[in-house]
């Protein structure tokens, strides 16, 4: 069988992640020291996992509305209209990939465009891809800011998608308000669908994540999970909020692809939402300083203000950041070169979300490594 013949043209356009392959390389690395994982160092809550085991064994283990349990809807959406003092309409998500899927298919048909900033989650390009569409990523060095200036001028009449992401992977940043407010202006002015991926909005360090819910009501959905704030990434848990034409057709599309979100963890998740788990927001914010002040005297970087990465710029001397990582990788510390999340390949992702021994043990590596070609 030839499988250039049989297989869709979309799969050409998609690539393993550069992430994946990154960790193959390491496999081979006895006791690595990683600061490369996306997830965070702790377990769910006792409750949480309490409260799934007593959902199995109460027998909520079929399948849920596919817009998710009405209990936990209605509790998101009273939480909603508190914050935003809106309302809004809830689609519970298996994780925020796969609100971002369901959006993405409910909006864009092949050739239409979709703008996010470059450097960007690695699922951005791909998902774009897969659904037929066209991805245009927008430079954002070396701040990494939102500029209107930058973005308006890329928009055309194919444009259908604005996305942001605050807190940002991989470089940590969280939009001012004043960017969060622009993106909206640009939304509505342009007649674009905002997304607005918050995966990490419960983990800023300096001040609340900003978000456009009731800013541009009408063109806005936002994605949020629960598996970085409350450590069960496995349990794909997450929900997009916004209008109702488009919750609807997302709806109907996740009939026929998901179906409904795991049950069980449905049902903790409700209790999730009554845990407090900002113990977690405190010690990351000490190891994002932590880190900060270990690199500073051999990285330039800006300063992260959410989620647990930061994303300095590679030595110059190295050529790219790739050479740069693989020359990490041979003294035993995993970071990821940027080219896997930018159109240029300057930059590298760490991620400390790990003990503070490894932060400490890995930064000594990697700034011996940045002034051993000074």
């Amino acid at each position: 069988m030839n499988p250039s013949k049989h297989l869709a043209e979309r799969t050409r356009k998609v690539e393993f992640s550069g992430i994946r392959k990154f960790f193959d390389m390491a496999s081979r690395i006895k006791d690595p020291c990683d600061l490369s994982i996306g997830l965070p160092d702790y377990d769910a809550p006792e409750p949480v996992k309490e409260a799934a085991i007593a959902a199995i064994r109460a027998g909520k283990n079929r399948y849920t509305p596919s817009t998710g349990m009405p209990e936990l809807r209605a509790r998101l959406l009273a939480d909603l209209k508190r914050e935003a003092g809106i309302e809004r309409s809830v689609l519970i998500t298996s994780g925020v990939s796969g609100g971002l899927t369901l959006a993405l298919l409910a909006l864009v048909d092949s050739g239409d465009e979709v703008i996010f900033l470059d450097p960007y989650f690695v699922s951005y390009l791909h998902l774009v891809n897969m659904v037929g569409g066209s991805p245009r990523p927008i430079p954002s060095y070396p701040d990494f800011a939102f500029r209107p200036e930058a973005i308006e001028p890329a928009i055309t009449p194919r444009t259908k998608v604005l996305m942001i992401n605050t807190p940002g992977n991989p470089t940590g940043r969280v939009m001012s308000p004043a960017e969060v407010e622009a993106a909206a202006t640009i939304a509505k002015k342009h007649n674009l669908v905002l997304i607005a991926d918050e995966i990490y909005d419960r983990l800023c360090y300096d001040a609340p994540n900003p978000t456009p819910l009731a800013l541009a009501p009408d063109h806005t959905v936002v994605l949020r999970g629960f598996g970085k704030t409350f450590g069960m990434t496995g349990w794909r848990m997450g929900y997009a909020a916004g209008p109702g034409w488009l919750i609807e057709e997302m709806t109907k599309l996740h009939q026929y692809t998901f179906v409904c979100a795991p049950s069980m963890a449905q049902a903790a998740t409700i209790t999730a939402l009554d845990t407090d788990v900002s113990n977690h927001r405190t010690a990351y914010s000490r190891k994002r300083d932590l880190v900060c002040e270990l690199l500073s005297p051999a990285f330039r970087f800006e300063r992260p203000s959410g989620g647990f990465y930061v994303f300095p710029e590679a030595p110059k001397a190295f050529g790219n950041a790739t050479t740069f990582c693989e020359a990490a990788l041979a003294e035993g510390v995993i970071v990821i070169p940027g080219g896997i999340f930018s159109g240029q390949d300057t930059h590298f992702r760490i991620s400390y979300a790990t003990t503070d021994d490894k932060i400490r043990r890995g930064c000594e590596v990697l700034c011996k490594l940045a002034k051993s070609k000074v």
